[in-house]
């Protein structure tokens, strides 16, 4: 059997708990070629959030866990992309055409799909659904939610030993109350370390619809009005958008922080990874494998699953060695680390 990494064995884990209540029609491509083959060799397919493939973050975390589940079954995958101003009938639309492709489990990318996914769950009762970032109260959907305030605090501890200017910056995508988690962590991590330290936020749009999380532009001028305001570490919750800031941080040489995904080992922001100090990761790879192992066991992971710090459902990236180089920043993250786990931490989130 393929060896699973750490987080991916702790996600697993934790969904096999069961954890209990505790972004029209794009075009489909599928990882085999050819329309041949029958419903029992279709497995995992994904319906991305917008920004699609290419984020670098949130929606390639996702796919990561598809072509996870596609090595270790052999069985047909797709992933299909949004569309610009898509409805939900649109989104229901193509959940419902997967399912009925007879692809299993089905899973929404994204907080987005959740009216459409409701809808659909119940016209297709022998399919397991999965959604990534809300929670649907259905027999046969899994939600797979994240303690991103968790992993922001961190980041927030990060942010407060690594600036000097101590005027650090966060760039939301979108004004929801998801963004909202990742803010909250990040500033209680920043205060708790440093109370002396200035947080700058911002968030590029009130909807998704207007290109929060799909306009790299958008977080690229966000991102360079903080760092004008003396911003030296800017982070940034913002999907494809974050490419921007991440950019605007590496021009400006100071340090952007990630998202989702370990953006420093991310191909296409290669050029700028000296900047990139770390990374908040949400293990949604391994949640999506989960899912899809669950299915290929024939025990569907069903209600809501919570993935944080205690079972490494979220966490920190040290891949950058400089993020080793910052005075005292890796014990200050241990420490954290350890108290929100305790429960002597105890993060915000709003």
């Amino acid at each position: 059997m393929r060896r699973i990494s750490r987080l991916t064995r702790a996600a697993v884990g934790v969904a096999s708990l069961a954890l209990a209540a505790t972004a029209c029609g794009g075009t489909s491509s599928e990882s085999d070629s050819g329309d041949e083959g029958t419903k029992d060799d279709k497995g995992l397919a994904i319906a991305y959030d917008i920004g699609g493939k290419g984020d670098q973050s949130f929606n390639d975390a996702a796919y990561a866990g598809l072509e996870q589940a596609k090595k270790e079954y052999g069985y047909k995958t797709a992933d299909i992309e949004p569309t610009e101003g898509e409805t939900n009938a649109d989104k229901e639309q193509r959940l419902s055409s997967l399912a009925k492709q007879g692809y299993d489990p089905v899973i929404g990318v994204g907080f987005a799909y959740a009216p459409a996914m409701k809808a659909v769950a119940e016209k297709y009762p022998d399919t397991t659904f999965g959604i990534v970032d809300s929670v649907v109260d259905a027999k046969n959907v899994a939600s797979l939610v994240f303690a991103e305030n968790e992993a922001s605090y961190l980041a927030g501890v990060a942010a407060a030993k690594a600036t000097k200017t101590r005027t650090v910056g966060f760039v939301g995508g979108v004004d929801i109350p998801l963004i909202h988690k990742f803010e909250a962590g990040y500033e209680q991590g920043v205060k708790d370390t440093d109370p002396k330290v200035k947080v700058v936020s911002q968030y590029l749009t009130q909807t998704a619809e207007d290109g929060g999380f799909s306009s790299p532009d958008k977080g690229r001028a966000a991102a360079e009005g903080q760092i004008e305001k003396k911003a030296d570490v800017v982070y940034q919750a913002a999907g494809l958008s974050g490419q921007g800031v991440i950019e605007a941080a590496a021009k400006a040489k100071v340090w952007a922080i990630g998202v989702d995904s370990d953006q420093y080992k991310q191909e296409a922001l290669a050029a700028y990874k000296d900047h990139i100090l770390t990374s908040a990761l949400k293990d949604i790879d391994g949640a999506v494998f989960a899912l899809a192992k669950s299915v290929e066991d024939g025990k569907p992971l069903t209600g809501t699953h919570t993935f944080d710090l205690k079972s490494d459902g979220v966490g920190l990236s040290d891949s950058n060695p400089k993020y080793a180089e910052v005075p005292n920043l890796t014990d200050a993250v241990a420490k954290a680390k350890e108290g929100i786990i305790t429960g002597a931490i105890k993060v915000k989130t709003e």
